[in-house]
């Protein structure tokens, strides 16, 4: 069970036959029977269904369990903390509606999400607690307790009649009242109080949640009138005037008719029309459908529901204290939920997970980032062996610059490019010093600069995918790994920078780092049409391969990488015509097949690593 969900459910509620006394409920007993607490619950094609979501982090840490529904304020998702051991529930908010929006002010933004971590501080056994609050700009994902129990609205869709009893009814009430007057008290409107927001767990325990976050889908634009669900706001909140504390009050009412009667008396399919249903006050009236609470209960919920705020109570536990009198004991309502959501839980297919089973990049979060920097290490320590030589001369000095690089990219992989590229400029730029050299190495570290200021500083991966090339002395070695590793971009960007390291490093190691012989084999090279057209092949690959597999999925990310390799032969096949006058002929085979194997290396590791962490993590997918 999740801990709470966004969808506001309609369910077929019938009304309440009147009886003179309150008695507990059975399904459809054939002769009289002894009264008991339990009542016996529906089929299990009733039951809320569960979506097994394999494959799918969060925030790169939080693996998806099982997925509850999207809803106007975005979908929530059961989730597998692998930091922390523990399961939580996520709630993930688009902050902007869709790719024709412009978004959302920041500013407006900031203040949603400033209340919205105000709320993340309120701390009582009857609001379900937030542990964490992450923002990226375009999402906002809310970190929660885990509930293991039913909110109220699937618990009214499973019993009889769709009604609690009076007992169950109090002690829902008064934990809800209490959750509020603390949540008050501490300057904080909950503002979407209804019946998917409030939790039953396993041992009877009420807890709300969602604090907070209708302000905030309603900054975003989300969720109707001031981000509430129509059937429960008040006028203020639909005509998005000010709020305060009798805002929720109104929404418990309803909340309260509704458990009792199994109606909601301003359910409607607009706004609008909510609004003139509260205008015209509740029908039919209270006591008309539970004549045992005629007189000073329904007087109360009346008055909870007056269209102006300032005919009813001033606090949710005012409320409550009229009411509860009149409903019975809350501590055997507690007792009769406990054994309604414990039947309902047994009756629940087991989710099939399980933590041992998940993949290593899941069940140990620190693989990834760990080989990554030892992958950028090792191929910083190949560029630095290609180039040290003209340096220095061998011995333990160049062994411990070497080591001394190795480590230093080790720690933060960024450095490895920049290290490299400053070996290359410092070798072109002192070996056997000419009118060239200056110059040359000048325009090497331009070049290489822009791209490390531009790239290379922010994207660990960017190392390898720009240096592979020159290690293995092919243009094409580093499209496939930029394309795995980069967003667009910068893959397409490091694609070319890489296509030319892979040019650039072998002719200098070819002419010994002299920089009259390098500038005129350099020239020599970039003077063919075909080599550009190599960079060209590189470049499109590798932001083709990122774009396609910034769908997120493993089925993406693997399309992705044959549509690159697909696009780098024919850049290929395009360089040996354009270098043959135009005339058709085999490309070179050994870039090819190297070009091949790399992607078939990336495509394996796409597989490896699961979707993206920064996909569509908890939409509704077919």
């Amino acid at each position: 069970m999740n801990t709470t969900d966004a969808t506001s459910q309609k369910q077929s509620r019938g009304t309440r036959p009147q009886q003179p006394a309150r008695q507990p409920r059975h399904a459809r007993p054939a002769q009289p029977q002894q009264p008991t607490l339990t009542r016996h619950l529906p089929d299990q094609h009733q039951q809320p269904e569960h979506r097994e979501v394999p494959d799918e982090v969060l925030l790169g840490r939080y693996r998806v369990l099982s997925r509850r529904g999207t809803g106007g304020f975005g979908t929530v998702c059961t989730c597998w903390d692998t930091r922390l051991q523990r399961r939580v529930a996520i709630k993930r908010i688009p902050l902007v509606q869709d790719a024709g929006t412009t978004g959302v002010a920041p500013s407006t933004v900031d203040e949603a999400l400033t209340e919205a971590r105000t709320a993340c501080l309120l701390a009582h056994p009857n609001i379900v607690t937030v542990f964490d609050f992450e923002s990226d700009g375009t999402y906002a994902y809310i970190v929660m307790e885990y509930v293991d129990g039913l909110n109220l609205a699937e618990l009214l869709a499973r019993v009889e009649g769709g009604v609690l009893t009076h007992e169950e009814c109090a002690h829902m009430l008064r934990s809800v009242a209490d959750a509020l007057g603390y949540a008050h008290e501490n300057g904080v409107l909950h503002l979407d109080i209804k019946p998917t927001n409030i939790m039953v767990d396993r041992q009877g325990v009420v807890k709300l949640a969602d604090f907070g976050m209708a302000t905030l889908a309603s900054a975003a634009g989300y969720g109707g009138a001031r981000g509430g669900t129509v059937g429960y706001m008040p006028p203020e909140q639909i005509q998005g005037l000010l709020v305060d504390e009798r805002t929720d009050v109104f929404s418990l009412a309803v909340v309260t008719w509704q458990a009792l009667t199994g109606r909601n008396p301003f359910e409607a399919a607009s706004a609008k029309a909510s609004l003139d249903k509260i205008s015209h006050g509740p029908t039919p009236a209270f006591s008309a459908l539970d004549v045992t609470l005629a007189g000073e209960p329904e007087d109360a919920l009346t008055e909870a529901l007056d269209p102006e705020s300032q005919g009813r109570p001033a606090s949710a536990t005012g409320l409550a204290k009229r009411i509860l009198p009149f409903l019975g004991s809350a501590d055997e309502g507690r007792e009769s939920l406990r054994r309604l959501v414990d039947q309902a839980e047994d009756d629940e297919p087991t989710e099939s997970w399980d933590v041992r089973h998940l993949p290593p990049y899941v069940s140990h979060p620190k693989l990834e980032p760990a080989l990554e920097r030892a992958f950028a290490a090792l191929v910083t320590l190949w560029a630095a062996h290609l180039v040290l030589p003209a340096l220095m001369p061998p011995g333990t000095t160049r062994l411990a610059w070497a080591l001394a690089l190795t480590a230093a990219t080790a720690l933060w992989p960024p450095l490895g490019s920049a290290l490299a590229a400053t070996l290359l400029v410092a070798a072109v730029g002192t070996t056997a010093a000419t009118t060239a050299s200056f110059p040359l190495a000048l325009a090497t570290a331009l070049a290489l600069g822009a791209w490390w200021l531009a790239v290379g500083r922010t994207e660990h991966m960017a190392t390898p995918a720009l240096l592979l090339p020159a290690c293995l002395g092919s243009p094409v070695a580093g499209a496939a790994l930029a394309g795995f590793s980069l967003d667009p971009a910068p893959a397409a960007a490091t694609g070319a920078a890489g296509a030319l390291m892979g040019i650039y490093l072998p002719l200098a190691v070819q002419s010994g780092f002299q920089a009259t012989q390098l500038a005129s084999a350099l020239a020599a090279t970039l003077a063919q049409p075909g080599s550009w057209a190599i960079v060209a092949a590189c470049a499109a690959s590798a932001g083709i391969s990122s774009a396609i597999a910034m769908r997120g999925s493993v089925a993406s990310g693997v399309v992705g990488q044959v549509v690159g390799v697909a696009a780098l032969v024919a850049g290929l096949v395009l360089a040996a015509r354009v270098e043959n006058g135009g005339i058709w002929s085999a490309p070179a085979w050994g870039a090819c097949a190297l070009a091949v194997l790399l992607g078939v290396l990336a495509t394996i590791f796409t597989v490896l690593r699961g979707p993206l962490s920064n996909n569509g993590e908890g939409d509704e997918n077919s």
